[in-house]
């Protein structure tokens, strides 16, 4: 059993190491309007050729080694997670250093092109959950499978909706996806081959820092302390594998398959700005979900499919708010653990342009969509989607939550 990780002192500079790096220093140049200005400073992993995979900072079209630059062990690691583990003072110390850092001047040896560097997961995913946080998204979908009943289920507007997904199949952007294969259902019974009804959603990932220990309750007003950062989501799910199976216990091989999330981790700090009033909760929650804080975010997606703009969905919209789904995650007492993903689950607005799945965009598959002259309900072999959003920055501007993307390969027979 994997137990909390907490905050522990690790990766403190080397003394010296810092002083002998910038002898060859240079000063970045940061486009006008980049979705990586200095108000942003998303974290990642990343390598060169020849060199093992790392920690670096997005600046501008750069990627900084924060290793060669900070001169410490702790980003010579190739994941996050010790970094994490550190805390929020550390990560607000972190923040600080390498803001006044990037603003002047930095070794010329750790600025690399980011064009040119391969990145990798940024964080080892100790486990995964997914909720179902839109009212948009879950009254589309229960107006598609149950059109004679309510679209929201009873409990819904008091609890967010999730489960568990499977951490070894989460992603970075850019891995293939193999079509999976699971049970569909047929009126003489069931068979086995690869689903017919590939899907894609649009999600927001909430990434734990600190942990929590096992029998213990965090609060909404503990969200700060114990999220270090966002990442873009894109849930894959087989519709049809998934229809056959979900009852009476949810989702299982249609969800199961693969996660793919984007390889910046924006942290929590860069998104001060995008805070908003969430929508009215109604009923009220339960005392151990309210929320005092603004509870949205102003965070634009786009939706491409084969290059084209599909949907556009806006997170501000979501019922349920990323501190309400960590409260309730530990409400019965389970730890989280730093490298813990939980996602919003699909992202979707009140218009049809803002649907963040297929099974919305095309109800069901009853309203094909024209991609490139091509009327398309589900996703076909050889298709890619691209995620990306924005959101308000502390400049004035807009910062970039970066991409997930994804490319469909055959199924394996």
């Amino acid at each position: 059993m994997r137990g909390p990780e907490l905050h522990v002192d690790v990766g403190r500079p080397r003394a010296g190491a810092l002083g002998n790096a910038v002898s060859n220093p240079t000063r970045l140049e940061i486009p006008d309007g980049s979705p990586f200005g200095t108000d942003n400073l998303p974290y990642g992993v990343f390598s060169t050729p020849g060199s093992a995979p790392r920690i670096g900072v997005r600046v501008g079209e750069s990627v900084v080694d924060l290793a060669a630059t900070l001169g410490d062990d702790v980003f010579a690691s190739p994941s996050l997670n010790a970094f994490m583990a550190q805390g929020k003072p550390r990560w607000d110390e972190v923040r600080e250093r390498v803001g006044a850092l990037v603003a002047g001047e930095v070794p010329a040896a750790a600025v690399h092109a980011a064009a040119a560097v391969t990145l990798h997961l940024p964080f080892e995913v100790a486990d995964y959950v997914d909720f179902y946080a839109s009212e948009h998204h879950a009254a589309n979908v229960g107006r598609i499978l149950r059109p004679d009943a309510e679209p929201l289920l009873p409990n819904w507007k008091h609890l967010p909706v999730g489960y568990h997904g499977r951490s070894s199949t989460v992603v970075v952007s850019g891995t293939e996806i193999t079509r999976p294969c699971g049970q569909k259902a047929r009126p003489d019974g069931p068979v086995f081959g690869p689903t017919e009804r590939l899907d894609l959603e649009v999600e927001l990932g909430f990434v734990v820092g600190t942990g929590s220990r096992m029998g213990t309750r965090l609060a909404t007003a503990d969200f700060a302390e114990h999220v270090f950062g966002v990442v873009l989501v894109n849930d894959w799910s087989a519709r049809d594998i998934q229809a056959w199976e979900y009852q009476p216990l949810g989702p299982h091989l249609g969800k199961s398959f693969a996660t793919s999330i984007s390889p910046w981790v924006v942290p929590l700090a860069a998104l001060e700005r995008a805070r908003v009033p969430g929508p009215v909760q109604d009923p009220a929650v339960l005392p151990y979900l309210r929320d005092d804080r603004d509870r949205g975010l102003d965070i634009d997606f786009a939706l491409r499919w084969n290059g084209q703009l599909v949907s556009y969905p806006a997170y501000r919209d979501m019922y349920w708010s990323p501190a309400q789904m960590l409260a309730h995650l530990t409400a019965a007492g389970a730890a989280c653990s730093t490298g813990d993903l939980y996602a919003s689950g699909t992202v979707s607005g009140p218009t049809p342009g803002e649907r963040g799945a297929l099974i919305e965009l095309t109800w069901g598959g009853r309203d094909p969509v024209d991609v490139a002259g091509r009327p398309s309900t589900f996703l076909e072999d050889g298709d890619e989607v691209v995620i990306s959003a924005t959101a308000p920055g502390t400049g004035g501007g807009r910062i970039g939550l970066g991409e997930v993307a994804g490319r469909i390969a055959a199924a394996r027979q």
